[in-house]
């Protein structure tokens, strides 16, 4: 008879993680991981949905996720994740030899740009300086103080394609249009903050979790690590140029002694439309980590329901206007 604190039970109809995808499968038995110690982990035998028997497994619990309609949609993402990266490869494959190592040079960039493909011209318009910087006669002397990395260790990088749902996609459109186009700025301080969207996520997906698991820790990290990202990233990467006064002006008020943002950070005033900008960077700023492929396939999982949940709740998060920016301001950005 299983433990009463078993996550799933003989017969269940569940979704189990084969690789990168998700499957149906049914639960057939478990038993501890380890048959000499009654604490050890539990592990279940499953039976995928239409394959052999011979394909029946044994697996942790982490591996499993309940038969929910969020985690149905979850498996329809990553299949749709997945034949979208086999097309690319299979596009990739077909470019001459010479384009190899171009894409080499520019796959950080192209892996946030595959996510949206709007990403590309806020980060061609905020990077591009840096990567001139970087191979001028500065860079070249770095190059000879430092070990570079070897082009097949970059190649053997694990990386990550995030999905972003068509509503985020579209609103990214439109956040481009209205500050590089209409020449408008989000409102700020933002009524919906990063730091309190964050929160409210954690709140509404920490039911979810069983107390003192591994996915409620997962959680808790992800949620903290997605706010110090944000502080750090929104600067350098997750803004268009027209938008830079307005955040040296945002800045100051967290460097004024005794004021309302005395040791706030930008989470604690940008919203949402800024938010988005990061998650579709993530591939990029994951590609320069060492993580493993397991951690980085879990990463992805916890990322497409963050998106997924911002998607379902955009009316309430997302500023329904842009402002106008005033002609001083328009003149100060184009530095006329």
């Amino acid at each position: 008879m299983a433990p009463s604190h078993t996550a799933y039970v003989k017969d269940e109809k569940v979704l189990c993680f084969h690789h990168e995808l998700l499957y149906e499968a049914k639960v057939l038995d478990m038993q501890q991981s380890d048959a000499d110690d009654k604490r050890s982990p539990l592990q279940y035998r499953v039976h995928y949905k239409g394959w052999k028997n011979t394909w029946d497994d044994w697996v942790p619990a982490d591996r499993l996720r309940k038969f929910t309609e969020e985690n149905k949609e979850l498996a329809i993402t990553l299949k749709k994740n997945m034949e979208a990266v086999r097309q690319e490869t299979s596009k990739s494959a077909k470019k001459a030899p010479g384009s190899h190592k171009k894409k080499i040079a520019t796959a950080g960039h192209t892996a946030a740009a595959q996510s949206s493909d709007f990403s590309s011209v806020r980060g061609s318009e905020e990077r591009h300086s840096s990567v001139q910087a970087g191979t001028g006669a500065r860079g070249q002397k770095r190059g000879r103080d430092f070990d570079l990395e070897k082009e097949e260790n970059f190649i053997n990088r694990p990386q990550i394609r995030l999905p972003i749902p068509d509503h985020l996609k579209s609103l990214l459109v439109d956040d481009w249009e209205n500050v590089t186009k209409s020449l408008q700025l989000v409102p700020l301080p933002s009524p919906h903050p990063v730091n309190a969207i964050m929160d409210a996520y954690q709140s509404f997906e920490r039911p979810k979790r069983r107390d003192g698991s591994a996915e409620a820790d997962i959680l808790e990290e992800m949620v903290a690590g997605i706010k110090e990202y944000f502080d750090k990233c929104l600067g350098r990467i997750l803004l268009y140029r027209f938008e830079r006064d307005q955040f040296f002006e945002v800045s100051k008020w967290f460097n004024t002694p005794g004021g309302e943002w005395e040791g706030k950070g930008p989470g604690d005033v940008y919203g949402p439309e800024h938010l988005v900008r990061l998650f579709v960077s993530m591939p990029e700023l994951i590609a320069q980590t060492n993580m493993d492929q397991q951690s980085i396939n879990r990463m992805r999982e916890e990322l497409a329901k963050m998106t997924a949940w911002l998607s379902r709740n955009s009316q309430v998060f997302f500023a329904p206007e842009y402002e106008n920016a005033s002609q001083d301001y328009i003149e100060k950005a184009r530095g006329m």
